[in-house]
């Protein structure tokens, strides 16, 4: 709650703060009657919060501030709040580290919000001092926590001629609502992003080594897992810790562009992954022949990439700017979030059907498997069992991925845009991180190319197979030592 303070001096001098309590405390108002009856102006009160609460102390390890405002209007007769009103805030933010330091400014601003305000009871002389319900309003976002100590100041700037704060109604009270990272799941993430780090950069060393051990080129399918490894290696490397000892705002905006790379590539692994899988006679191993799938998601993330250098890049400079603020802004703002999640649903569907063309595709194959050898068969049946589990996995990791998209950009604008709210917890947020990197572990474990050999080696040794059989479950585009057996018993070319 904040504390109407009397600004006593002349020209509103900027360096000047004024404190809700402590030693320096200013001189408070209880409500605007006093100020009536004192004969203080409206431009001389200011609302004043303190950031945190008394005997309190902000910590790095918050990581941001999110601040939503919440205005208590009462219904006045000959104050009424008129349709479609806008405020105006005079506010500054300032810091300091020790209680008697002096405060230094962060930032000033002059911002615009539109009261969204209803009344339930009839507009008559017996419902005046009832509060109107009104929507809460973006305040303020700050990317990082690097002081103990934060003071607002904010001021109601009246002029009757320009029309600035008129027919906002009658104003009793500024609440200000703080939302930060906890502490303690801070640690946590911290110390699973340290972990998984060198996980994955082992095993991608280890996977790259194994195909530059081989004979022949690396294929479309091998250099695109080891790409979706170097963006889960991006988004798993603990920059992080640095935000707990230097002042970073911009660490929201680049944790935003990590994940945004890591999702394009994800989503356009999948469609290759499927695509490489398929039996058609399109030409494959070639990027190119993917533009139609993964030139929309580039296309779409490049759109995301802007719309959050919108709202956060404009918040490196002014941390009271939103794009919920405007009309249009919140038009686009929720466009967004709903074509993005009707996308993403349709991309899910589309994937559903590749992925049943590829089990559709393996199981014509599973046809040519009676007549092999007992050894072979159980070899091949084995092989094709994993995969499908393989495809299975993957479709449950896409569709965990569409979900926790689609929820957390809800939870973000939960306090932004109105009454649905999803609770998330952070057991949600590590858990889909550490799939994240399960995936791609095993991806790579899986998929990096086999020095067996169970053609040459065993054609007519142990396991008795002719020669036929063996070129009809090893030739593929590529060289006879293409990069996993089911790659090559899915890509194989039908030339029946």
């Amino acid at each position: 709650m904040s504390v109407k303070c009397i600004d006593v001096r002349k020209n509103h001098h900027k360096t000047k703060w004024l404190m809700p309590w402590g030693p320096n405390h200013c001189k408070k108002l209880k409500d605007f009657d006093e100020a009536v009856s004192r004969q203080i102006e409206a431009n001389d009160i200011v609302f004043a919060v303190h950031i945190p609460l008394p005997n309190k102390e902000m910590s790095p390890w918050f990581q941001f501030m999110l601040f939503i405002m919440q205005l208590d209007i009462a219904f006045k007769m000959d104050n009424d709040l008129k349709e479609n009103a806008e405020i105006t805030l005079d506010v500054s933010l300032a810091y300091r580290d020790d209680m008697f330091d002096d405060w230094e400014e962060i930032a000033h601003a002059i911002e615009i919000r539109k009261l969204k305000c209803t009344f339930g009871s009839p507009k008559t002389v017996e419902s005046e001092g009832r509060h109107y319900d009104c929507d809460f309003l973006p305040f303020m976002e700050i990317g990082s926590v690097a002081h103990k100590y934060y003071l607002i100041n904010i001021r109601l700037p009246v002029n009757d001629r320009k029309g600035i704060n008129v027919g906002i109604g009658e104003i009793k009270d500024i609440r200000l609502v703080g939302i930060h990272q906890n502490g303690g799941f801070t640690k946590v993430w911290f110390a699973m992003k340290t972990f998984l780090t060198p996980s994955i950069l082992i095993i991608m060393v280890w996977y790259w080594r194994r195909i530059t051990l081989m004979t022949r080129a690396p294929v479309l399918l091998e250099k695109v897992i080891f790409a979706l490894g170097i963006s889960m290696t991006f988004i798993n490397i603990p920059v992080e810790w640095f935000s707990i000892g230097f002042d970073w705002t911009w660490m929201l905006l680049f944790g935003d562009i990590r994940q945004g790379i890591f999702y394009a590539m994800l989503l356009s692994f999948w469609i290759i992954f499927c695509g490489e899988h398929m039996m058609d006679q399109n030409e494959r191993n070639r990027l190119s022949g993917y533009w139609k799938q993964v030139g929309p998601i580039a296309v779409g993330s490049f759109c995301l990439f802007i719309f959050d250098m919108c709202e956060r890049g404009v918040q490196l400079k002014n941390p009271f700017y939103s794009i919920w603020t405007t009309e249009v802004g919140t038009e686009l703002a929720m466009a967004f979030i709903i074509v993005a999640g009707i996308c993403l649903c349709l991309y899910f569907l589309f994937l559903c059907f590749m992925v049943f063309q590829v089990f559709r595709n393996i199981s014509g194959k599973q046809s040519s498997l009676p007549a092999m050898s007992k050894a072979r068969r159980l070899h091949y049946e084995g092989l094709i069992f994993r995969f499908k589990f393989l495809m299975l996995i993957t479709l449950a990791c896409a569709a965990m991925t569409v979900i926790f998209f689609i929820v957390s950009q809800v939870t973000e604008g939960h306090w932004k845009w109105g009454d649905i709210t999803i609770q998330v917890n952070s057991a949600f947020f590590t858990g889909i991180y550490g799939m994240w990197n399960l995936y791609v572990f095993a991806l790579m474990f899986l998929y990096a190319p086999s020095h067996k050999n169970y053609g040459d080696d065993q054609s007519n040794g142990d396991l008795g197979v002719n020669s036929g059989e063996e070129l009809q479950l090893t030739t593929t585009i590529t060289h006879v030592d293409g990069p996993t057996e089911v790659y090559k018993l899915a890509r194989k070319e039908a030339q029946e």
